[in-house]
């Protein structure tokens, strides 16, 4: 009869282990933008192919450069040939480029985000690297650089290497392999383009555009995220990132959404495909699913007040200071991404700073009032808790502690008069237990 109902969908499946969400996919992750906590996932430290997801590394590295001074928006690229033959494989997405044609930088950067031209991409790796090849050294170090773990470019593009060969004088890596990323460190990339240039999103966030306008070569582009408002798929608030698809890699997305204020960001690797559903729709269903559950249960709130006190650790001892103690205080609010209803499952914990502290742990004199003596953070009571995908999340969930009061350091003579009241207060403390033991 179970068997039967399950059939029939009436009862329920068990949920996975990070309750009512379970994405179609072989691996996901779902995160808060503003302090990169992890809300789901799955599988996310697996390296899998990324297709042309790689293309944000090649935009994060291209926009550095122009912050940088190192290339121009409106400087000008001549097509080689080899670059002009691959524009017009109708087997890959591009946008054509005439051989010895003459196109800006910026055509070239919004032909790889909108259309994820991949010719348009080769040209940019060119364009700041000199070559593929030196741009591939780029990205390896970029990605070392950022933190990523589980990771491997061997191209631009995020092409397989037997469609790129024909189109370059070097290619880095096996004649088969693809660009691998784990869902965690495609998140972390995603995590750092936002933070570093916001910018990115004026452009990913395009839905239609004509590349080249004005121009002879001017033509169409539809952006593939369907998920822009406008598009088939649209959801309200998606902006970005970067859609990729190949054999190996299977259908993947990453993407990104605003709503009120609260951001999140999403990746879905090699989605499962039902019968009879397309690829595009299945990862725009999944990333849909996610979405909506992050907007529908999750908020940044206000877990702890500024001029919060621990509960026993209101003070901290100070050894030769004209006080023997001084009370301590975070010294902002602290919050927090929290699911709907789970605010209590969570309890202050003050981590002091052992460096300030002597071998008692006390802190020595002189001592300035707001002097950061430590933090509080947020504990999970039942240690489910995902984390962040880097330390500087880490760091936005502490709220620091401080001294509320400077304490100056005393001098020789109430010193001494210490040192000579201790000198006796042990010999009455050792002689009271001498006769304490007589009894």
């Amino acid at each position: 009869m179970m068997v039967l109902m399950l059939a029939m969908g009436i009862v329920e499946r068990p949920a996975n282990a990070q309750g009512d969400l379970d994405v179609n996919a072989k691996a996901a992750i779902l995160v808060e933008a503003s302090t990169g906590k992890i809300l789901y996932e799955k599988n996310s430290e697996n390296a899998q192919g990324i297709a042309s997801m790689t293309k944000m590394m090649t935009e994060y590295l291209l926009l550095e450069a122009v912050a940088e001074g190192k290339v121009k928006w409106d400087q000008k690229y001549t097509v080689p040939t080899k670059v002009s033959n691959m524009s017009h494989n109708d087997g890959l997405s591009n946008v054509p480029l005439r051989e010895e044609g003459t196109y800006v930088l910026k055509d070239l950067y919004e032909a790889m985000a909108i259309e994820s031209a991949n010719a348009a991409t080769m040209a940019i790796a060119e364009i700041v690297a000199g070559s593929e090849a030196n741009f591939v050294k780029k990205m390896n170090a970029k990605a070392k650089e950022l933190g990523l773990k589980n990771y491997k470019f061997v191209n631009s593009s995020g092409l397989n290497n037997r469609d790129l060969a024909p189109y370059v004088d070097q290619v880095v890596g096996g004649p088969e392999e693809e660009n691998v990323m784990s869902a965690k460190d495609t998140a972390t990339l995603a995590y750092r383009m936002l933070k570093d240039f916001p910018e990115v999103l004026e452009t990913s966030s395009i839905p239609k555009k004509v590349f080249a306008e004005g121009t002879e070569d001017e033509v169409p582009m539809e952006n593939w995220n369907y998920m822009l408002p406008s598009l088939i798929r649209e959801y309200e608030g998606m902006d970005g990132l970067k859609t990729g698809t190949t054999d190996f890699a299977g259908a993947c997305f990453t993407g990104t959404a605003e709503r009120d204020g609260m951001r999140y960001i999403t990746v879905v690797m090699n989605v499962e495909v039902a019968p009879g559903e397309n690829s595009y729709d299945a990862r725009f269903s999944e990333t849909r699913k996610m979405m909506d559950y992050a907007f529908n249960n999750y908020s940044i709130e206000e877990m702890l007040p500024a001029d919060y006190q621990v509960k026993g650790q209101k003070t901290l001892p100070v050894d030769k200071g004209k006080e023997k103690e001084v009370q301590i205080k975070t010294d902002a609010p602290l919050s927090m991404v929290i699911k709907n209803g789970e605010e209590d499952q969570y309890k202050p914990k003050f981590v002091l700073n052992k460096k300030k502290l002597n071998d008692d742990s006390e802190l020595t004199a002189p001592v300035k009032k707001g002097e950061k003596v430590g933090y509080v953070t947020l504990e999970s009571k039942d240690k489910k808790d995902l984390g962040y995908l880097t330390d500087k999340g880490t760091n936005a969930s502490k709220a620091s502690v401080v001294a509320v009061d400077g304490v100056e350091k005393a001098n020789w003579f109430v010193l001494s008069m210490r040192a000579v009241g201790g000198f006796f207060g042990d010999i009455w403390n050792s002689v009271t237990s001498t006769v304490k033991g007589w009894f």
